[in-house]
């Protein structure tokens, strides 16, 4: 004969509905915290948002990519565009869960790009995801048609909302690295009351070859006036040397050009190494090479010698890291300076 516990239960019942309780209580963190797809690489770029895990992952070793860098103009129509290419990583992130609000992890996105000096090109969030802007579904329908998803997944997601779908956002960066510049485009959405979607495309463009883009009158025009300087790419010296190679001969005579159109103006020319070898030794060859730019400007080209002031400043601006022959390689460099003028 079973003893009554409560009304209409008895011992028996009540301790196995705890049990079975108890054991829902413990499988649920398993169905949540789930683990990352198998084969997926993270890319070490963007970090997750903590409880994500990725769903999904694709890289190409080399595609192009068109970035949407502007905002819906018109009938599924955005004006402005950036059309790269290289390698292209696209991790689809998925997070579950009611704890958290996609609005956090949009914003958790870009204070990470913005700590990171990423350029930030666009970004938005729309809690009805109307609109426009960067984030809007109308937004998000028209940049990933220009880089459409073929495969079935979980990534697709992304693209088809449910009765209990929330906000949406997107952000656009790029960051010039020494090997090359990367563009990040980020969108994410609440896709029900308990799954949020974030699809991550990381395009990292191959730095060019050393020597074959030079400078020429306009750019350096166009440098010189927003930043007061401009690095004069296609100057090339000898190996440990500050003798000019014979390759460097257009971007002098384009440096040529901007100086006997901009009579007036005076610069200093600046020479930049990288941290390979001694201080002093680097020291003197940055003012050497800075010297022989002077020199072949003044001598070849006549340009008055007053105009032209020159300084080396060895390993202590690098542009990039010097552990890298890429960041090394961006390093030595010869810069032209603007200076004010003479009293």
């Amino acid at each position: 004969m079973e003893r009554k516990f409560e009304k209409g239960r008895t011992v028996k019942t009540f301790l196995k509905s705890c049990l079975i309780a108890a054991s829902v209580a413990a499988l649920a963190p398993m169905a949540i915290a789930q683990e990352d797809a198998e084969g997926v690489i993270e890319h070490p770029m963007i970090e997750r948002y903590p409880g994500q895990y990725i769903a999904w992952q694709n890289i190409q070793n080399w595609m192009p990519y068109k970035v949407a860098a502007g905002p819906v103009t018109g009938y599924r129509h955005i004006d402005e565009w950036i059309e790269t290419e290289g390698r292209v990583t696209r991790t689809f992130y998925a997070l579950e869960g009611e704890d958290r609000e996609v609005s956090e992890v949009y914003l958790n996105y870009v204070e990470a790009l913005e700590a990171q000096d990423f350029e930030i090109l666009g970004k938005g969030y729309s809690a009805d995801r109307r609109g426009a802007d960067f984030g809007s579904t109308n937004w998000i329908t028209v940049a990933y048609a220009a880089n459409p998803i073929t495969e079935q997944g979980p990534q697709n997601s992304l693209f088809a909302g449910t009765s209990s779908s929330g906000g949406a956002g997107s952000i656009v960066a790029r960051k010039e690295r020494a090997a090359g510049m990367a563009y990040v485009v980020i969108s994410l959405e609440q896709h029900s009351a308990n799954y949020m979607g974030a699809l991550i495309d990381i395009v990292e463009v191959e730095a060019p070859e050393t020597g074959l883009v030079v400078v020429d009158a306009e750019a350096i025009g166009s440098d010189i006036a927003e930043y007061g300087r401009v690095v004069l790419d296609g100057i090339v010296f000898e190996f440990n040397s500050a003798e000019l190679a014979d390759e460097s001969a257009e971007a002098l005579q384009a440096m040529a050009d901007f100086l006997t159109a901009n009579p007036d103006k005076l610069f200093y020319v600046v020479g930049h190494t990288d941290s390979i070898g001694t201080f002093d030794y680097n020291n003197n060859l940055s003012r050497a090479r800075a010297e022989s730019v002077v020199e072949a400007l003044v001598e070849d080209y006549d340009i008055a010698s007053g105009r032209l002031e020159p300084h080396g400043v060895g390993p202590l601006v690098p542009v990039f890291s010097n552990g890298s022959e890429e960041g090394r390689d961006a390093n030595r460099r010869v810069e032209l300076v603007e200076r004010p003028p003479a009293e």
